[in-house]
């Protein structure tokens, strides 16, 4: 006989006062388990999102496991169908947190919050080489008459493939003249995965010296290099004080071209499909700029996936799930590179740092590498220059 399930008025509560309020919304209607992402792998994942918030609902906390809990990538697909418009990944987020006070979190997130700790990024790397990508390139430092600060992502600043995205970005912005520069090694990690993590009181504590070290040197606009940090500035560091004019360097580049100031002449004859980033579609709303960027490209021959916008499949590196393992038959980048495969595309465009590391490891993995590569938006207008 199977033990009864043990209902915890105080662990609800907990959820709800974390941010997860929404969770008394839901009706169990099931939408949101039929649109996420797992449901389409071939290998199924014990992970279901109705299930998961019906035991929210009840208080019961015996949801720790790695592939249950932290199995979601917050991708927001699910909260795109959801008839009551809740915040899915947020509620998710608050339910992690409940898991992250008594430190019952996957070993892999261990070892990224303890980098963050010591060296202010999650990737175990020395806080002091922060600006090691800048070597050889004329990056101008931030100081107030500076019209933006261009933070850089900690994947962007530490990553060696991921440095070239944000060495493509500087050319651009030098190509149109924009005002610009960084502040470097002072600068800490934005915090988006450390509280997708659960780790509200790691993530105040980033926060809080962000705004701070933003607001000493006089820091209005910020240009961001990955989603997930625009996402972060723009949505969560105002609850904390921290309000600035955020833009996905999508949205400046869609705005310089228009006016002349980034001229796209020379030809790129390549069919490119585009990959939607969540955290730059789903969750920020920014679906036409990259697109029209793409589309400005002489000769290059522009396809989107047929499922597209709010409807694309998620890389399943957003969530902090980009430090775990994740088994084959259950890599939503592999379905990604499959179908770009079975489109004739030669290059996989996307505008996201986690969505690199995602769909290349798939391209290495299904041996694709040869027939396509992965570029960033920044990359191929770079090309074009």
């Amino acid at each position: 006989m199977s033990e009864p399930l043990m209902i915890f008025d105080e662990v609800r509560d907990v959820i709800v006062a974390s941010g997860g309020e929404e969770i008394q919304k839901c009706m169990q209607c099931g939408l949101c388990a039929g649109s996420c992402p797992w449901g389409r792998m071939e290998e199924k994942s014990e992970f279901n999102v109705r299930e998961l918030f019906h035991m929210g609902r009840l208080g019961y906390d015996g949801y720790e496991s790695d592939d249950y809990l932290f199995a979601c990538t917050t991708c927001n697909q699910c909260a795109v169908k959801c008839p009551r418009g809740i915040k899915i990944p947020n509620v998710v987020r608050s339910m992690r947190s409940v898991i992250a006070e008594t430190g019952g979190i996957p070993k892999n997130l261990k070892a990224v919050l303890g980098s963050i700790n010591s060296q202010g990024n999650p990737w175990s790397q020395e806080k002091d080489e922060r600006t090691a990508w800048t070597n050889g390139l004329d990056v101008p430092e931030f100081t107030p008459d500076k019209e933006y600060l261009l933070y850089v992502c900690c994947t962007s600043a530490y990553d060696g493939r991921s440095q070239k995205v944000a060495k493509s970005i500087v050319q651009l912005l030098k190509a149109a003249g924009v005002s610009f520069g960084i502040i470097g090694n002072e600068e800490k990690c934005c915090g988006e995965s450390v509280r997708k993590i659960g780790a509200e009181e790691e993530f105040g504590k980033l926060a809080e010296y962000n705004i701070n070290l933003f607001n000493q040197k006089g820091v209005k606009k910020i240009i961001t290099t990955s989603p997930h940090c625009l996402y972060t500035f723009k949505t969560e560091y105002p609850e904390f004080g921290g309000e600035y004019e955020v833009v996905h360097y999508s949205e400046l580049f869609k705005q310089l071209v228009s006016e002349g100031k980034i001229n796209l002449s020379k030809p790129v004859a390549q069919k490119v499909i585009y990959h939607e980033p969540c955290y730059l579609g789903r969750h920020s709303r920014v679906f036409e700029a990259p697109r029209e960027l793409l589309g400005k490209v002489p000769e290059l021959s522009f396809m989107d996936y047929k499922d597209n916008q709010d409807y694309s499949l998620c890389c399943s590196g957003g969530g902090a799930r980009i430090w775990m393992e994740t088994k084959a038959g259950q890599r939503f980048s592999d379905v990604k590179v499959k179908e770009a495969s079975e489109a004739g595309a030669q290059v996989i465009a996307t505008a996201c740092p986690y969505c690199i590391v995602m769909l290349e490891d798939a391209l290495k993995g299904q041996n694709k590498d040869e027939e396509m590569s992965v570029k960033d938006l920044s990359e191929i207008l770079v090309e074009s220059l």
